[in-house]
């Protein structure tokens, strides 16, 4: 098998709810207008807590950079009088130049912004040439083993983000020389550079260390929330995103969450959880969704895997987890890979997310409690 470091630098970024009116023109423009912004990594994901944004280094210059005292308007949710949407106007005032002879500055991290200090790398397993595919375990599972593991054992923090087509593993630039170090025996590894595939190898990556050598600490078992709501894994052909464009800023920005479950408990179930993504990156769109945001849109538009298949969420962590524990993801996805169940992966800025066919969430719900209880019998 081929691993390819895709020819993206990217950040992780944090919106908060109430601070959502402040963005939703630059990613209304990275959604709808991805020419103009020159991004080819987007991805937005909406969770009870706030939107996690994940972008490239073009993306991140749309998203933040702003003229100097740029005034635009944003309809709000709630209006005025009689309950019509008001027109309000805001003010960015901003700092930071980005480069010389530009009148584009740099909107600073705030209450309503956080930005990960991080530059992340994003991975992707290719099998015989293609994205890896399978008629029998999907998503993160099939690399949980041959990827996710390793990397944990030698403190690799990794964010995952699964889409419709593929599974990118993101790692810091930092830890490239060490994730070289450790996957190049089980992969040929490639960087691509201007649309080409390039061999690489540990000693080509410049000031880095090898195998960090450290004995493995035992990760934090994380606990668990596993929400009643159904969930869709599907795509859209890019021409037609027009057609969606008012349903889609509607159900991101405009629609209400779901009523939840007080949260005291963490072996309580949550009734629904309000959860819904969207990515744009290298011209493929993926979507994440539950079954009453799907009904929603045009049924002609959006298709799925000829089997339909409905997944369940399972929500990884009590408190927001940070973006330097290791052996996260790998709690979760080697017992999946074990038992040759088949999961997606979603990391956002404050919890992750493992989504499984509906048909396994009652022997995963019961292999995750006994795993939460195996440290206290031992």
């Amino acid at each position: 098998m081929d691993l390819h470091i895709l020819d993206h630098r990217l950040r992780v970024t944090n919106i908060s709810k109430n601070g959502l009116v402040n963005f939703t023109h630059p990613l209304i423009k990275l959604i709808f207008l991805r020419n103009r912004t020159r991004c080819k990594f987007f991805s937005l994901t909406e969770t009870p807590e706030n939107y996690t944004v994940v972008l490239d280094e073009e993306g991140f210059k749309a998203s933040v950079g702003l003229p100097v005292n740029l005034t635009f308007g944003v309809w709000k949710e709630t209006g005025g009088p009689g309950g019509n949407p008001q027109w309000r106007t805001y003010e960015l005032h901003t700092e930071k130049s980005l480069g010389q002879g530009s009148n584009q500055k740099e909107l600073q991290p705030s209450e309503h912004l956080q930005v990960e200090s991080s530059i992340w790398l994003p991975l992707n397993v290719v099998s015989n040439g293609n994205a890896s595919s399978s008629s029998q375990a999907v998503g993160v599972t099939k690399i949980a083993k041959s990827v996710i593991a390793p990397l944990a054992q030698q403190h690799v923090s990794v964010f995952m983000l699964s889409t419709y087509q593929t599974d990118f593993i993101l790692v810091k630039e930092k830890d490239l020389s060490v994730v070289i170090s450790t996957l190049e025996e089980e992969f040929s590894i490639y960087k691509e550079v201007g649309g080409e595939s390039v061999p690489v190898h540990c000693q080509d990556v410049p000031n880095g260390l090898q195998k960090n050598g450290r004995e493995a600490i035992q990760p934090t078992v994380h606990p668990v929330l596993i929400p009643k709501n159904q969930f869709c894994v599907m795509s859209l052909d890019p021409d037609t995103l027009p057609s969606i464009a008012t349903t889609l800023i509607d159900v991101l920005f405009y629609s209400s969450s779901p009523k939840e479950e007080p949260q005291s408990s963490p072996s309580r179930d949550l009734d629904c959880i309000k959860f819904f993504s969207f990515s744009l990156i290298d011209g493929y769109i993926s979507l994440v969704m539950d079954t009453e945001a799907q009904r929603q849109f045009p049924a002609d538009l959006l298709f799925t895997s000829s089997s339909g298949e409905l997944w369940r969420m399972v929500r990884i962590g009590g408190q927001p987890l940070g973006f330097d524990e290791c052996g996260i993801v790998a709690q979760i996805s080697q017992p999946l890979a074990d038992s040759d169940i088949s999961a997606y992966y979603i990391s956002t800025f404050s919890f992750d997310h493992a989504l499984v066919p509906e048909e396994d969430i009652v022997s995963v719900k019961d292999m995750l409690q006994h795993q939460r209880k195996e440290p206290a019998t031992s």
